[in-house]
């Protein structure tokens, strides 16, 4: 359907992994075990931050949201895949797509700053242990996964609203998502505009709180190191590899998709980086956070012993 010079399709074709038809039925079992396990293990974890008054502190508010933002994320997008996997025609309406656009870039935006807002968490804990209750107080925290959210909902909002000026010159999307850099190779002529917003996004939203958690951690393993108790050691790096490990883990993926030159792979490898990225890395953040935790795991049995108790009564 064309309107002037702007073309607007009431459906879009999302090429997905189609032209792998063998491929289709393991890449359906792989993502629907990852996405039940991502709801079950992130669902625990917020959960018994919330029931368990032990884990009602700062790291495990933050954690919580990180939790829900990765239901949030998974869930605006991997139902759609799971759906067109088994089916033929692999469609998505116009809105659908925008609304999956917003809420992937708002979700994993609001990740970025909300990792950064928890090493700042980690380094107040370790670096300035007897203030820590006064600066990271409750008001503080809310304040700060506030600022996250808004940071990531205000700039994923001003990337879709630019992103439907953009006149499309085809339909069919070479993705299983609605991915805002897949949608853009679609236009009919490239918008300096646009890139400019793509470009000035990435670097607030990639390179900025990556050189915040890197600072935070440079004061984070001098102070370590200068633990006499090789117990207190331990438990420091145990709290602080959790999250370095979330840490690269998302930023590895998300630097290879938004900050590298538009030819430097096929579009194959991004959909496999934007698979392992939106799948993997949610399921990953609640085992890793409890893996080693063993105030998580004490939280866990709670539940689990309380559950039939409750159910019976």
């Amino acid at each position: 359907m064309k309107g002037g010079n702007l073309t607007v399709w009431s459906f879009f074709f999302l090429e997905g992994f189609s032209r792998y038809p063998k491929l289709e039925i393991v890449l359906f079992v792989f993502s629907l075990v990852m996405y039940l396990i991502t709801l079950l293990g992130n669902s625990t974890l917020i959960l018994i931050t919330v029931l368990d008054s032990h884990l009602q502190t700062p790291m495990y508010f933050f954690l919580g949201n990180l939790s829900f933002m990765d239901i949030c994320y998974t869930s605006a997008s991997i139902p759609t895949l799971l759906v067109n996997l088994l089916s033929s025609q692999k469609t998505i309406v116009f809105s659908g797509c925008m609304v999956q656009m917003y809420l992937s870039l708002a979700m994993g935006s609001t990740e970025c700053v909300l990792l950064a807002v928890m090493a700042y968490d980690r380094y107040v804990a370790i670096c300035h242990p007897l203030r820590y209750p006064i600066i990271m107080n409750r008001q503080v925290c809310v304040q700060m996964a506030t600022v996250s959210w808004v940071t990531g909902c205000v700039t994923a909002l001003l990337e879709t609203s630019f992103a439907l000026r953009v006149p499309l010159c085809r339909n069919l999307i070479d993705h299983f998502t609605c991915e805002i850099l897949a949608v853009l190779k679609l236009a009919c002529t490239s918008s300096l505009l646009m890139d400019m917003i793509m470009l000035v996004v990435s670097v607030l939203l990639l390179p900025i709180p990556m050189l915040l958690i890197c600072i935070s951690y440079v004061f984070i393993l001098s102070t370590i190191l200068r633990i006499s108790s090789a117990e207190g050691r331990n438990k420091a790096f145990s709290t602080c590899g959790a999250h370095l490990t979330v840490v690269i883990l998302y930023f590895g993926a998300a630097l290879s998709m938004y900050l590298k030159p538009s030819s430097s792979s096929s579009q194959e490898v991004d959909k496999i980086i934007s698979l392992l990225y939106g799948v993997l890395t949610p399921m990953l953040n609640p085992i890793i956070y409890s893996l080693r935790n063993k105030e998580v795991k004490g939280a866990v049995r709670k539940v689990l012993v309380a559950a039939p108790a409750v159910v019976a009564g």
